[in-house]
């Protein structure tokens, strides 16, 4: 009885059937058409590319205006200010006009002139027009001041003395004589006039002005002279001293038959078409046109600041998301080789300054092929300034630019604290470079890295330099005035792209990769253990047991041609110390011409370096040239690497390739003349400059 009350108590208690709601009409999800390969399709979820705020900038703009296309600012340095109000939550954009905008000072970005919290800011030019951001001024008023000699002259402001002028859209250069070597000899002061007929330089005027340029192997020396007193041309101090030490220094260069020797900036130098003069202190300019040159209407402009633009936060807030596009950089001089300091230059770019510890008493006869003073400094060399400057920075980004007529290397990436304007150095990632060119210019295109120990051996991780992309650009007719610079340098980085860029018409080599000559890498280098260099017994000097920052460097579709006019040493395509991860592959190298002519260079320490599928044509002497040190077997320096599948029709392969170094040399073809193979011919038609490619690092 109590089952059955229980039964009916729950039966009472569900509700009827029929009073349930009715039921919803689900669709049916359509069957899943998944490919018979299995691919799927997968798109990513990213943000859509904010619409920015356009700023406006104009020569004919005011700054009282408000940025809007009607009414531009006037100047760069309004319209910064109006970014920094912007960017923390917008995309910005700053258009500029059509137009010179004449600098009175650099322009320096910091931390708050780049994209904030995700954003982007991007300076731009219009496109197919001319926005140049100059730091010069124009001379004008031009009269004839000599007429047999067809020299003219032009106020300008008293004091103005740099090292460059341009005339007609290029660089020009100054007044020059070459010198026998022959008619002096060296001495740690200066230089004794040796052959009567040279004796006129004690009567010239403003003798604390005249230079003394040396060139020989790899060197580009610079230095001033202090005053001439008969047969003795006494030089300013420390910078003839530093010219007299290390390897091809002036006055013992490693090829007498190659050196040179020139004596600048006098007056009485004036002699040739394409040349020029200022005289500081009387305010005047002159100039010995070319002919063809109408003196009433050529635009010549003389530089007044020593760099355009500098970049930099710090390492605990570097500079975002900053780009700059379609804008061509003009018109510097950098001026420190024009005093006591010269200019003791090493290799591309970097230079020896102040005063060396244990100078020696006779640098020429014990410091011309090193010495332990000048050891002692290699750690400490300094590099020079770039005309745009970039250090502690991420994601910044020069695309479709125009870098032409400036007094230094154009383009400076994370280089020493000493080559930036901010005193921050290094501490460079996610930089592009593309599509951009870069030519008539008194140093190189593009210097990355540095080459103090912070920079192969950061003491914070934010220091290095890292992704790094060159791709893309053209690159022509560069160091006209620091011959020993290559076009493009990376010193100490990891992951660099150098891609499908067409350089061309260089004194020195075209691309070079690698700094430190071994000294810097795992266990030191054999060679500079020895007395002779006593690279390692000098204060400061560490033998690491950890690698360098350098790593997975990739040189590839390159075209690199009539490069190292001056130089024998160097390479087309140069490489120093270890490199884990390197690959130099598909580039086309052609007409590299004398006995020195080398189209692939790995120098001392050069390890883990895989060459393949180059093609070589026409190099005067070595198509592949590896610097082993044999000089002190069994001893190594340079093991690891691998070269093979590359096509060459003249030069000789170098240095050993054996077992014992782990050098390994195979399938390699010689080529008769131009008969190239269609895999060789591919790779020749794909180097260089390609369809614009992507500047997003």
């Amino acid at each position: 009885m109590r089952w059955l009350s229980i039964c009916a108590l729950l039966a009472g208690s569900v509700p009827a059937l029929a009073q349930l709601p009715p039921m919803p009409d689900i669709p049916q999800p359509p069957a899943r058409d998944r490919s018979a390969d299995g691919h799927l399709k997968i798109v990513i979820p990213n943000r859509p590319d904010p619409v920015p705020m356009v700023l406006h900038v104009s020569p004919d703009g005011s700054d009282e205006g408000d940025g809007s296309a009607a009414r531009p600012f006037a100047s760069l340095l309004r319209a910064q200010q109006a970014v920094r109000t912007l960017n923390r939550d917008h995309d910005v954009t700053v258009s500029l006009a059509q137009g010179v905008y004449r600098l009175t000072a650099p322009l320096r970005f910091n931390a708050r002139d780049g994209g904030q919290n995700g954003y982007t800011v991007r300076w731009e030019g219009a496109p197919g027009l001319r926005t140049m951001l100059s730091g010069g001024t124009p001379i004008t008023g031009w009269r004839k001041i000599d007429t047999p000699r067809n020299i003219w002259v032009a106020r300008v402001p008293v004091g103005m003395d740099p090292r460059q002028l341009s005339v007609a859209g290029r660089l020009v250069q100054r007044a020059s004589v070459e010198i026998p070597r022959s008619a002096v000899a060296f001495h740690p002061w200066g230089l004794e006039i040796r052959d009567p007929a040279w004796r006129f330089l004690a009567k010239l005027p403003d003798q604390s002005r005249i230079e003394v340029e040396g060139m020989s192997w790899f060197t580009h020396r610079h230095a001033v002279v202090d005053h001439i007193d008969g047969d003795r041309i006494v030089m300013q101090q420390p910078g003839w001293r530093n010219n007299l030490v290390g390897y091809d220094t002036i006055a013992r260069p490693v090829s007498a038959e190659v050196a040179r020797l020139f004596l600048l900036n006098a007056l009485a130098f004036l002699r040739d078409p394409g040349q020029w003069f200022v005289d500081p202190k009387a305010g005047q300019l002159y100039y010995k046109p070319k002919p063809g040159e109408d003196m009433n209407r050529v635009e010549i402009v003389l530089p007044h600041l020593e760099h355009l633009v500098s970049i930099a936060g710090t390492y605990d807030d570097p500079v975002r998301d900053l780009e700059f596009r379609r804008l061509h950089f003009s018109h510097t001089s950098w001026r420190r080789p024009s005093g006591p300091e010269g200019y003791a230059s090493q290799q591309s770019g970097a230079y020896l300054a102040g005063e060396l510890v244990d100078y020696p008493a006779d640098p020429i006869r014990d410091c011309s092929w090193g010495c332990w003073s000048f050891e002692r400094m290699r750690n400490r060399w300094s590099q020079q300034p770039a005309a745009v400057q970039v250090a502690a920075a991420r994601r910044i980004v020069f695309d479709e630019d125009r870098f032409s007529q400036l007094g230094q290397i154009a383009l400076g990436i994370g280089n020493n604290p000493d080559a930036n304007d901010s005193g921050i150095g290094l501490g460079a990632a996610a930089i592009a470079v593309t599509n951009s060119e870069f030519v008539d210019l008194a140093g190189g295109a593009i210097m990355a890295g540095g080459v103090q120990p912070d920079a192969h051996h950061p003491s914070r991780p934010e220091m290095g330099l890292r992704d790094i992309v060159i791709r893309n650009n053209r690159i022509k007719g560069v160091s006209h005035d620091y011959k020993e610079q290559s076009a493009i340098l990376v010193t100490y980085a990891s992951g660099t792209i150098i891609m499908n860029n067409d350089v061309s018409d260089t004194p020195y080599d075209g691309i070079d990769v690698g700094w430190g000559w071994g000294v810097n890498d795992p266990g030191g280098s054999a060679e500079y253990w020895r007395k002779q260099r006593g690279y390692y017994d000098q204060p400061g000097n560490i033998v690491y047991d950890t690698p360098t920052t350098l790593r997975d460097t990739v040189v590839k579709g390159n075209r690199v041609g009539r490069v190292k006019q001056w130089f024998p040493d160097g390479g087309a395509i140069y490489h120093l110390s270890a490199d884990p991860g390197a690959l130099i592959a598909d580039n086309y190298i052609y007409d590299v011409a004398g006995a020195g002519g080398i189209a692939i260079y790995l120098d001392e320490g050069s390890r883990y370096v895989t060459v393949r599928n180059n093609v070589i044509d026409k190099v005067g002497g070595v198509w592949l040239n590896l610097n082993t040190q044999s000089h002190i077997a069994p001893k190594r320096t340079a093991l690891d690497n691998v070269a093979t599948g590359n096509w060459y029709n003249s030069g000789k392969l170098n240095g050993e390739w054996s077992e014992y170094l782990n050098n390994i040399a195979k399938d390699n073809v010689k080529v008769m003349e131009s008969q190239w193979p269609a895999e060789a011919k591919a790779i020749i038609d794909a180097s260089g400059v390609q369809r614009k490619s992507s500047a997003k690092p």
